[in-house]
């Protein structure tokens, strides 16, 4: 060995060890990068809504999903009566009527779709009856909103795509995560606003807690629910066209299983998808594996990232201990912050009103709302099994 070669070493060592003995502070480096130590606190909140102006008549036909109380809440808080409701099940309509005393019990379904003065029917049936209802109610000329999955196979799709064409009118399907969720309102307000740039990717997963003794029989057969992407996925699918901003998008790859559930042969536990769009990338997550540890029925969260920043929302539980739902972070080029969104006003319940009434599309595009599900729906039919 050369006597510059040795002299080249001997001095690297000593290098080295001068860096290991010296007393460096551990957060010297993250203060070169970033203004903050720990996130600044903002409550976001919103201006007070306006008086709603408009209000229109609805009823409910199907009560399967508990979600019909959500649904049933946001069209009075935007300015809808609840006029009637039907369902074949005794218990699920006695529960229903001790909520809402004053809704009319209709002895039928076609009672209902017969009166002229009522504008939408909103439903939560079992999730194979959602679409051939919907069909129906348009063909009598009211406008439809439904629980998700508002359809669970391609053939339902194309055939209401075909009646809400040729009747021209509304068939909405309620993806809750984003459109009755505080935090993902705001997300939606701060993306536009270009807080992390141009949206690159989206992370949505959705896990949830199974609790099979409070499911019905239909719960665990996919012939009903459709399947873990149709079902779940379809609002993960209706987050990652929003917060992309896509108007078109395939699916890449996807894949189901039942993991962990042999007793119910045709459940499908887990599943996930990666999607491409026109205005980016997705990958989309479900599984039925909430652990009873969790204060609540499963840590819904959405990455959203962006060519400046990201976004994380942690919609209905924070595990790290702050109290509540509601909580986005937002890390970009200055500082990160954490968005308490637990006050911010969630507007699609007037703005659906306003859309039945002024023939709009405010709330959600019918596009948009059908291509959610069409990628759910592929998602499921192309999905390799685990």
């Amino acid at each position: 060995m050369s006597s510059e070669r040795r002299k080249f070493i001997k001095q690297s060592f000593a290098t080295a060890a001068g860096i290991a003995s010296t007393s460096i502070p551990t957060d010297l480096f993250a203060s070169s990068f970033h203004q903050t130590s720990r996130p600044t606190y903002v409550k976001a909140t919103s201006p007070k809504p306006p008086k709603q102006k408009e209000s229109i008549r609805f009823s409910v036909i199907g009560l399967n999903h508990g979600h019909i109380y959500e649904q049933v809440k946001s069209l009075q808080d935007g300015g809808g009566e609840l006029v009637a409701v039907y369902a074949k099940e005794p218990d699920l309509l006695n529960e229903f009527t001790k909520r809402y005393p004053k809704a009319k019990v209709a002895s039928s379904e076609e009672e209902i779709l017969g009166d002229s003065s009522i504008q939408m029917v909103v439903s939560a049936a079992i999730p194979s009856d959602r679409a051939p209802l919907g069909v129906r109610v348009m063909k009598s000329g009211k406008d439809y909103m439904v629980d998700k999955p508002g359809i669970t196979s391609l053939e339902q799709l194309a055939e209401v795509k075909r009646v809400q064409k040729q009747t021209n009118r509304i068939y909405f399907i309620m993806y809750s995560e984003r459109l009755g969720n505080s935090a993902s309102v705001k997300a939606g307000e701060l993306t536009v606003a270009g807080a992390i740039g141009k949206v690159v990717q989206t992370i949505g997963m959705g896990p949830h807690r199974m609790r099979p003794e409070t499911r019905p029989d239909w719960f665990f057969d996919p012939k009903y629910f459709g399947g873990i992407l149709t079902d779940i996925g379809s609002h993960q699918a209706d987050q990652f066209l929003y917060y992309t901003g896509s108007n078109e998008a395939t699916v890449v790859a996807s894949q189901i299983g039942n993991i962990n559930n042999p007793q119910y042969p045709k459940f499908e536990d887990f599943g996930d998808m990666m999607v491409r769009g026109n205005g980016g990338t997705g990958y989309i997550r479900i599984d039925w594996f909430t652990p009873n540890g969790l204060s609540t029925w499963g840590d819904g969260r959405l990455t959203i990232l962006g060519t400046e920043g990201y976004m994380e929302l942690r919609k209905y539980v924070d595990i790290a201990g702050r109290k509540g739902g509601n909580h986005l972070f937002l890390v970009g080029k200055k500082e990160t912050k954490y968005y308490d969104c637990s006050e911010v006003y969630v507007p699609f319940g007037s703005q659906l009103v306003n859309d039945v009434v002024n023939r709009t599309e405010t709330a959600m595009s019918q596009k948009h709302c059908f291509l959610a599900t069409e990628l759910a729906l592929k998602g499921q039919a192309q999905a390799t099994r685990l």
